[in-house]
């Protein structure tokens, strides 16, 4: 059983994660405050970190840098509200795996858990067989997947590939392709993303990877 910390000063909503996830199948334990987080963390093996930016005592963003420092392995998502995205993917480019703003379902949020559980598993995958960093940048399902989603059209616009991932937030779009891009995988032509060369190479062995874990 997959165990998930859940880190908010909100009594309610914290309660109320706690149930559902418990219900979906989850082990949790809550913390309403950073410095319990970081005291939990450091005595449990947590697959997953819900960490809400936004709480009076501590920041968000250092209960991140704790969390990654002490326990590596835990994988944190930041909860934040919808308008504040931007604080979220700085949250991401300090090591959080993936946002979900407020507010948000049970679906989407089970969705978003699944796919950082996921991203570990790949990462786990990578390092096993010693590849380099590039792999690693395609952790991240929602990366792979644009790189699917380009392959197979040839080429695609922000706005399409938005609607094809079913993400309302472009920023987070936008977020991933920057990763590709600066991996050599992605290029812009005009307002169109391509997969490089290498990005096709690199694709083709990904899909050998994923079906090699997949068994």
């Amino acid at each position: 059983m997959r165990k998930i910390l859940i880190v908010d000063d909100d009594d309610e909503l914290r309660s109320n994660l706690s149930v559902v996830l418990g219900e979906i199948g989850y082990d949790t334990e809550t913390a309403p405050s950073g410095s319990e987080a970081v005291a939990k963390a450091v005595s449990n093996n947590f697959d997953i970190a819900l960490l809400d930016l936004m709480m009076p005592e501590t920041s968000g963003m250092d209960v991140l840098a704790e969390l990654r420092k002490i326990t590596p392995r835990t994988r944190v998502i930041v909860i934040t509200a919808f308008a504040s995205t931007d604080t979220a993917v700085e949250a991401m480019k300090k090591g959080a795996s993936d946002y979900i703003a407020k507010p948000f379902t049970v679906e989407n949020l089970d969705i978003t858990i699944k796919k950082t559980l996921e991203e570990a598993r790949f990462t786990q995958g990578v390092k096993q067989l010693g590849l380099d960093d590039t792999f690693g940048a395609l952790s991240n399902s929602i990366r792979r997947e644009i790189m699917k989603m380009l392959d197979l059209h040839k080429g695609m616009r922000l706005v399409e590939l938005r609607k094809a991932l079913e993400i309302e937030d472009h920023t987070k779009v936008l977020f991933h392709l920057k990763i590709l891009r600066e991996a050599g995988l992605v290029s812009q032509e005009n307002k169109t993303y391509v997969l490089t060369k290498e990005g096709k190479e690199i694709l083709h062995a990904v899909r050998l990877l994923e079906n090699q874990f997949s068994q």
